[in-house]
């Protein structure tokens, strides 16, 4: 059963053959197969060479509380755990810390942190190599550069990290001694935890004489604050302000309560005197139209008396005469009770006059005061501004010299009761087996790696082969029938004679079958105009194109009768297959005519053909012989004796095939599988076709289909199946 995978798009189809891909890795299976094993060989001899390294691993438990560090920027800055922990993993790989432990355990001594030392390690194969091909040594650097080649050389082989979600911090060191890698790994955390306890001790220290200083310095400011205030209360007599502030406002309020009421009444006072200023100069009658003066009770009192008298006079005049002493005494009496009203009115007048009068000088008064009072509640706020400013600069000032005082006891406590950032919760023991290298995973991943490369590499030959490979690449690329495909037959190189006399030594093989099924297609092909001389040529040497015209001349001679002419002058062959000698007359003598026919064909004994091989005398320049009138005489008189001509001319790089084309009916063209550039078969054909030559089609000749036979399409299916008895 055929298994692809198909993809599909608008434009094309793409067939992805799987078994095709099984087939490519069929062909370079045996390669890959020791290839990939010699890589593992060689990653093995790799793995054995590298010098076993051990880690051991000290836990360390950071405790946040005992980690706070009494300096003056902490009072102010709080850093996260996260940011906490990174700091405490970079300060354990620090440059200082680093130093300290090599300085301790004399490492700069060892071979395995300062490379110009020799070490004790045995000769490995990287030494073979150094041995063969001698490097310059090193100069010898400075001490500097020493000293930071022996410090990163400690960094690279320590390795720091906190333990997921916890207070603790794994300190991981790498050496090839499993002794000095837990002694290294124990020494940094003792380093480290004494170094940090000795930089608190001291930032302690300095915290607690900046403290000192700036205590100083607050207690200086916080007097002098105290001072300002106290000389202040004293300049102003202030006492108890906020009361003094409270008396004043509310006489603030009764006086604008009074001058409300004063405003009040100076209008209606104002109405009045209005109403009389009117009336100035006029006649005193008038005034009596008032309203003020009409509501006077007083006047009205008089105005009774006056009507009264008024009234008397009247009733008088009628018994009494003008002289009479009564009419003279009630009309006295009448002028004085009328002198008495106007008197009273004008009193009246002059009342309301200076009630107006004092109304306004009593607005005027309490709008004084209530100035007065407003700027002195003005004056007192701007004294009580002033106040406050000074009393919140000693509050101030007695609260940040009260902090860092305590932060001075805390201080002060804290440097007897110092404790370590940390503690050691588990110290690294010697480890007994080595962390690396990983052998089996360096052994395997090269196997692996190895094994993909070798495999890509394997479709990269195939991609850029440009050989073909079997019927379906011919078809495609040939534009030519594909006559048939000759399965490769594995013969050493000196029995090749043999292959020439396959069919009728092996009848019955997958060759034999091939060569009669090409005879088959070959008479099939024009069965009224039956290809009666017939070419065999190739692209170049050594395709097998002679032992195919010898093969398929004995196919067509089992039938009919036959006559294959070696006119292949250039490297002859076929003589030679029959086992004739050099010497034996043949093509070139029947042309140029030194012997005659009969002694040119060779009747083959146990064999059902004639032949003519290529001669004895043979010429610097075929060409001219096979291109002669002489020659296609030769080949029509030839003709006339034999059904079928079959003619072993050389390959297409030079110009024979192209002319003796025109004398044959057809032309095989024959091409060897997994050899043959397709393009130069492509040439070699079209050469042949420009000149008009009747190409019947391809043989693919030698081609291996015990391999797969999807590799090689239908046809090596065909074979593998067909012939596989």
């Amino acid at each position: 059963m055929r298994l692809s995978l198909t993809l599909k798009s608008e434009d094309n189809q793409d067939e992805i053959d799987l078994r095709g891909y099984w087939a490519v890795f069929k062909k370079y299976q045996w390669h890959t197969i020791w290839l990939t094993f010699l890589i593992g060989i060689l990653a093995a001899l790799y793995s054995l060479s590298l010098t076993p390294i051990y880690q051991a691993t000290a836990t360390l438990l950071l405790e946040m509380n005992a980690a706070k560090i009494v300096a003056i920027e902490e009072v102010y800055d709080q850093r996260a755990n996260k940011e906490y922990y990174e700091a405490h993993v970079h300060l354990l790989q620090s440059r200082l810390i680093v130093e300290k432990v090599i300085d301790r355990l004399n490492l700069a001594t060892h071979p395995e942190f300062d490379p110009t030392l020799e070490g004790g390690s045995k000769l490995n194969w990287r030494d073979w190599l150094s041995a063969l091909f001698p490097q310059k040594k090193p100069e010898k650097h400075s001490l500097a550069k020493q000293r930071d080649a022996i410090v990163k050389a400690f960094q690279s082989r320590l390795s720091v990290t906190q333990v997921k979600n916890s207070p603790l911090l794994e300190i991981n060191f790498e050496s090839s001694d499993p002794k000095l890698a837990a002694k290294v790994a124990n020494t940094l955390t003792e380093t480290y935890l004494e170094n940090d306890l000795e930089s608190r001790l001291k930032m302690t220290k300095k915290a607690a004489g900046w403290l000192i200083e700036r205590l100083e310095g607050l207690r200086l400011t916080l007097e002098k604050s105290e001072k300002a205030l106290q000389r202040y209360l004293e300049q102003h007599s202030l006492i108890d302000v906020a009361g003094v502030k409270s008396v004043v406002a509310d006489q603030l309020m009764e006086v604008s309560r009074e001058l409300e009421k004063a405003r009040k009444q100076l209008s209606e006072g104002t109405n009045a005197y209005r109403q009389i200023d009117a009336l100035k100069g006029r006649p005193i009658e008038d005034y009596e139209t008032l309203p003020m003066v009409l509501n006077h009770a007083l006047i009205g009192h008089f105005k009774e008396i006056e009507a009264g008298a008024l009234g008397k006079v009247a009733e008088l005049t009628k018994r009494y005469g003008a002289q009479h002493p009564t009419m003279i005494a009630a009309k006295a009496e009448l002028k004085a009770a009328q002198d008495n009203t106007i008197k009273q009115i004008n009193q009246v007048i002059e009342s309301f006059s200076k009630e107006y009068q004092v109304a306004n000088a009593n607005v005027v008064a309490l709008q004084k005061r209530m100035k007065q009072l407003e700027n002195q509640v003005q004056d007192i706020t701007q004294k009580e501004y002033q106040l406050r400013v000074l009393q919140r600069d000693v509050e101030t000032n007695r609260q940040l010299y009260d902090m860092f005082l305590a932060r001075f006891k805390e201080t002060d406590v804290s440097q007897t009761q110092q404790s370590s950032v940390g503690r050691v919760v588990d110290p690294a023991v010697v480890p007994i087996y080595p962390s690396k290298p990983r052998k089996n995973m360096i052994i395997a991943l090269a196997l692996m790696v190895g094994f993909v490369l070798l495999v890509m590499l394997a479709f990269l030959l195939d991609y850029l082969d440009n050989t073909l490979k079997g019927g379906e690449d011919v078809e495609q690329k040939m534009g030519l029938p594909l006559l048939g495909i000759l399965p490769k037959v594995k013969v050493s190189k000196k029995e090749t004679f043999k292959l020439a006399h396959l069919l009728l030594r092996e009848g019955k093989s997958q060759f034999a079958e091939a060569i009669r099924t090409i005879r088959t297609g070959i008479m099939l092909s024009k069965i009224d105009n039956p290809h009666k001389v017939l070419l065999v040529t190739s692209s170049v040497p050594s395709e097998g194109k002679t032992t195919f015209a010898i093969n398929q001349a004995f196919a067509l001679g089992q039938m009919n009768k036959v006559l294959l002419i070696d006119a292949d002058m250039r490297h002859p062959s076929v003589g030679r297959a029959f086992g004739l000698t050099q010497e034996s007359p043949g093509l070139s003598e029947l042309i140029t005519g030194t012997k005659e026919m009969s002694d040119c064909i060779h009747t083959m004994e146990e064999t059902p053909i004639d032949l003519i091989p290529s001669g004895a005398n043979l010429p610097p320049n075929p060409l001219e012989l096979l291109a002669s009138q002489h020659f296609k005489d030769i080949l029509t008189k030839l003709d006339q004796s034999y059904e079928y001509i079959v003619i072993d001319t050389a390959p297409t790089v030079v110009s024979d095939p192209q002319v003796l084309s025109s004398y044959a009916n057809g032309v095989v063209y024959i091409i060897k599988a997994d050899s043959t550039p397709y393009q130069l078969a492509q040439d070699g054909i079209k050469s042949l076709q420009q000149v008009g030559a009747s190409v019947l089609g391809v043989v693919l000749n030698q081609l291996d289909v015990t391999k797969s036979s999807t590799y090689y399409g239908k046809y090596g299916y065909y074979h593998k199946k067909y012939y596989g008895y």
